[in-house]
């Protein structure tokens, strides 16, 4: 696996790989690797396609009280799991190489981005739009591939890439889990012992709520079940809400897919997930 941080020797080694007539897939990520950016190269490996993972904190999508000093950073072992995943080229630019002195642009998509992480982190998603279009431009991939746990963040990108007509195919993996349950997270290793056995309550309020809603339940009882759980596990509630899977619209019609989503806090640790509501 090459490992490039210069924009311009970036764009000769892809331009190599077009003339051979191979396609590119991108899987960009903030590093501190776990199996769920496994899962996403290992989606991305497809005959006759270039894989690229990108490396890059990016401190637009972090507001003023969060956690952009303390997030992991294991370049080297992120670098030798990616080697060992069968990645081809590892992108790690500077935040001089993403944001030079006097850059000015901000990219921002409306509507999906507006409620739920939106609302909880403001600026957040114009930091994510921003970056991806940027890693978009560098790497000019013909598949990027994102995971499903960050649902809003897919749903903002997939609307990025509809708006502004990029040649790209967005493809969403499964959320990969512990066998618990839990989502894999680059944030859980911040849970104490008591604190992991504890939030194993989120994805298993959300499935016995997701089930309940599929049997045609009222929404708002099987939500209002799973805050109570999350409370009584000692989370504190950002959100938990029913929405529209493809607009992220609240009170989504019946014959509509639609997801749970949820956010909460347990300790200074902030962990979302989502499922589908299954239709009959």
């Amino acid at each position: 696996m090459q490992t490039i941080g210069d924009l311009r020797r970036l764009r000769d080694v892809i331009a190599q790989w077009r003339a051979a007539g191979q396609a590119v897939a991108l899987v960009p990520t903030m590093g501190a690797l776990h199996a769920g950016h496994v899962a996403l190269i290992d989606a991305a490996k497809r005959p006759g396609t270039r894989v690229v993972a990108s490396i890059f904190v990016n401190p637009r999508q972090f507001g003023p009280s969060e956690d952009l000093g303390r997030y992991p950073r294991r370049e080297a072992s992120d670098a030798r799991m990616l080697t060992a995943a069968g990645c081809d080229l590892l992108w790690m630019p500077s935040v001089e190489t993403m944001y030079p002195a006097g850059f000015a642009t901000n990219v921002s998509v409306a509507g999906v981005s507006d409620g739920f992480d939106g609302a909880a982190r403001p600026g957040h998603f114009d930091g994510v739009a921003t970056v991806v279009t940027k890693l978009f431009n560098q790497v000019s991939p013909d598949l990027a591939y994102f995971g499903e746990k960050d649902f809003q963040q897919l749903a903002v990108i997939r609307r990025l890439v509809a708006d502004l007509d990029l040649a790209v195919e967005i493809v969403g993996v499964p959320t990969q889990r512990d066998d618990d349950g839990l989502a894999l997270s680059s944030r859980n290793i911040y849970l104490d012992e008591v604190q992991r056995a504890s939030a194993v309550a989120l994805p298993r309020a959300l499935g016995i709520a997701a089930r309940s809603i599929a049997r045609g339940d009222a929404p708002d009882d099987a939500l209002a079940e799973a805050r109570e759980t999350l409370i009584a596990a000692g989370f504190e509630i950002d959100y938990v809400a029913l929405a529209d899977a493809e607009t992220l619209a609240p009170d989504p019609a019946p014959d509509r897919p639609r997801r749970l989503l949820a956010a909460a806090r347990m300790g200074t640790t902030r962990l979302i997930d989502n499922v589908p509501i299954e239709q009959g």
